[in-house]
């Protein structure tokens, strides 16, 4: 009865753990803070986290987010492909499937971005999209399919210093956290869904956290807000990155209004 109970829950929420595993990606995304200090992020480096959702009372993990630098030439041009996947357990696939893909095409040491995509497989539900930067960062050319729809393409003005959810993630690791006081918050922008979002971003101290493989860390406290009903309560919204100049992402913390969610690294190579 209590197996019942949880897979039911499972099928009501999914939808809703499922983009709350997408706004995990972006939680750490909207971190960038443009301050000196950077460090080259290093190619060939795969983090693998596990994703889980508190369903009857407990936390259930449901999926892998597994995110990848890889060096890509083209005949006049090099750039780093970084990519986020985001797949459900084979045990949940048969209540609801989730193959999640996230690329972003960047210059291998600015990271300033060329190319977005996202292609999205949500228990049967399709969308993809593509994102393309002009050179001087301030218009992207979107192009979006979803299934059974007409394609739809579209430009958008950005800020200056806008970046993808993917570049924006890695954005962050070249930053000097140790210069942002405690209690400071910094505003930032990123284009998702063909919109540019504005968040905040506020130091919360350091604390030691389980990082897999790489054992206890200490680590920078960060908490995200934004005008959105999507994201609950103040401080509740949180992401723990490594206090050394790697600042790898070890766990992340989200609160919905059905819920809590919650991203653990289980395993770094090639750092």
């Amino acid at each position: 009865m209590k197996d019942h109970l949880i897979l039911h829950s499972i099928y009501q929420n999914t939808k809703t753990f499922n983009m709350n595993l997408k706004k995990t990606i972006l939680l750490a995304a909207l971190l960038t803070l443009f301050l000196p200090g950077r460090a080259q992020i290093r190619p060939n480096e795969t983090l693998i986290f596990n994703g889980s959702y508190e369903l009857s009372g407990m936390m259930t993990s449901l999926a892998q987010i597994t995110m990848k630098t890889e060096p890509v030439k083209t005949s006049s041009k090099s750039y780093l492909r970084l990519s986020a996947q985001v797949a459900t357990y084979t045990k949940w696939d048969s209540f609801f499937k989730i193959r999640d893909l996230y690329e972003s095409y960047v210059h291998p040491y600015s990271l300033k971005p060329t190319l977005f995509k996202r292609n999205v497989y949500e228990g049967g539900y399709t969308k993809v999209e593509k994102y393309t930067f002009n050179a001087a960062g301030t218009q992207v050319a979107t192009l979006t399919q979803r299934r059974n729809r007409p394609q739809e393409t579209g430009n958008v003005t950005i800020s200056a210093n806008t970046l993808d959810a993917v570049t924006l993630v890695y954005k962050l690791r070249t930053v000097d956290l140790s210069k942002v006081a405690k209690g400071q918050s910094l505003r930032f922008s990123m284009i998702f869904d063909r919109k540019e979002h504005f968040v905040w971003v506020k130091m919360m101290g350091k604390e030691t956290v389980s990082a897999g493989n790489l054992g206890k860390i200490e680590c920078y406290k960060l908490s995200i807000s934004a005008k959105t009903d999507k994201l609950r309560g103040v401080d509740k919204n949180l992401v723990w990155l490594s206090a050394d100049a790697k600042r790898i992402p070890c766990m992340m913390k989200f609160s919905i209004p059905v819920g809590v969610g919650q991203v653990t690294l289980s395993k770094a190579t090639g750092i």
